[in-house]
């Protein structure tokens, strides 16, 4: 019998053995109370003699540490404009941005500061449950096989250096709406797998030119040279314009290339045409030329700022297979901005210049900027039905 069930029992006892004025009924009952409980007939007396109270319902498990009313706001400021992410990263940004947030909300008071720094992932989860979005709609694919110039091409078989940073995964992502036929926009997504540092650009289609001029603009950006470019088959990538680029200079890129139809081989950016690309511009139809420079004010400033400097992510350290499950060990979520600082691979010069850049950013600045842009670029987006947009 569970505790609840014996408090009720020996209430309704107790009840009855006051009501009642007859030894013979009392000492029934108090029999009944010696058998049912194991009690010595004192014991027993003892408890039907107690006051007859209603027993209190009492809640079990830990009373609640952190209001709702208070946190969930506070906690909602940092979820929306950090692009809404999992528990995990958004404990470890909320104490790099708590002082940007108190210049543009308000201070916060010292107790309610000092809970909210020591909010575990678990329990912000648990406040933020019911105000989760999800997002089910799935986009097409837009990779066509580059048959022509595959064969001098090898596929990668993890002969990188993985912790030295420059050796870079390359994608594309569609902007089509729900057709890949006619013009529209398509986004590069590069991310370096050792710091994954991130860039992205728009290009009009996805000919080898425009492609091209992008990837350019892009290394140009990056804190670190190329040393390794991986992409999968498309054609937009598989071409004699970016095989001469990357190899014709003093200090040639390895060019590598996926297997076919295996995107975990690929898995670093497939990642981030998620995170980067899909969360930013949804699925929508880019159709209109005039969309591009937009797109790439704001995936080349405040976007790659927010990302890179103030967007913790985690990196996968080992993977072992338990009878028919993995078991997946995680490292703490750290910035791009914060790998790449740790880098001892890095310049100091090239951190030097990172750091005065990092000490001028606001990110909650930054997402005000970036809200803004997106209200000019969605004026001109053909509205796919039944697909909701990001404003």
């Amino acid at each position: 019998m569970s505790l609840d069930k014996k408090i009720d029992c020996l209430w309704y006892f107790r009840h009855r053995y006051k009501k009642t004025v007859h030894k013979k009924e009392k000492t029934e009952i108090i029999n009944e109370v010696c058998t049912l409980f194991n009690f010595h007939r004192k014991a027993a007396i003892r408890h039907l003699n107690k006051p007859v109270i209603p027993p209190k319902k009492n809640k079990r498990g830990r009373k609640a540490i952190y209001n709702p009313a208070i946190f969930i706001p506070i906690l909602k400021q940092f979820w929306f404009a950090a692009d809404q992410p999992c528990g995990k990263r958004l404990k470890a940004l909320i104490p790099e941005w708590l002082p940007f947030y108190e210049q543009e909300y308000g201070l916060i008071e010292d107790d309610v500061k000092k809970k909210l720094l020591s909010l575990s992932s678990a329990s912000i989860d648990r406040l933020l449950k019911h105000t989760r979005i999800q997002l089910t709609h799935k986009g097409r694919s837009g990779t066509k096989p580059g048959s022509i110039i595959k064969q001098h091409i090898p596929i990668k078989v993890d002969q990188w250096d993985e912790k030295i940073p420059g050796f870079m995964e390359a994608d594309t992502v569609a902007l089509c709406g729900q057709s890949l036929s006619g013009n529209f926009v398509w986004c590069l997504t590069f991310t370096d797998i050792a710091t994954t540092w991130t860039e992205c650009r728009a290009t009009w289609n996805k000919g080898a030119a425009g492609v091209l001029e992008q990837l350019k603009d892009i290394e140009n950006m990056l804190p670190f040279p190329i040393l390794g470019f991986d992409s999968d088959n498309g054609s937009e990538f598989l071409n004699w314009h970016l095989i001469h680029y990357y190899q014709e200079r003093e200090k040639p890129v390895q060019v590598t290339r996926s297997r076919p139809y295996k995107k975990n081989d690929n898995a670093h950016v497939e990642q981030k045409n998620w995170t980067h690309i899909r969360q930013l511009f949804g699925y929508d139809r880019f159709d209109n030329e005039n969309l591009v420079p937009l797109m790439n004010s704001l995936l080349t400033h405040e976007y790659s700022q927010l990302k890179n400097h103030f967007m913790p992510n985690t990196k996968l350290i080992s993977k072992e297979r338990v009878n028919s499950k993995y078991k997946k060990v995680y490292d703490n979520p750290k910035t791009p901005y914060q790998r790449l600082m740790n880098s001892e691979h890095i310049p100091i010069d090239i951190k030097e210049k990172l750091k005065q850049q990092h000490e001028q950013l606001n990110p909650f600045h930054l997402t005000q900027c970036i809200e803004s842009k997106l209200k000019q670029i969605f004026k001109l987006v053909s509205v796919t039905p039944s697909v909701k947009k990001r404003l």
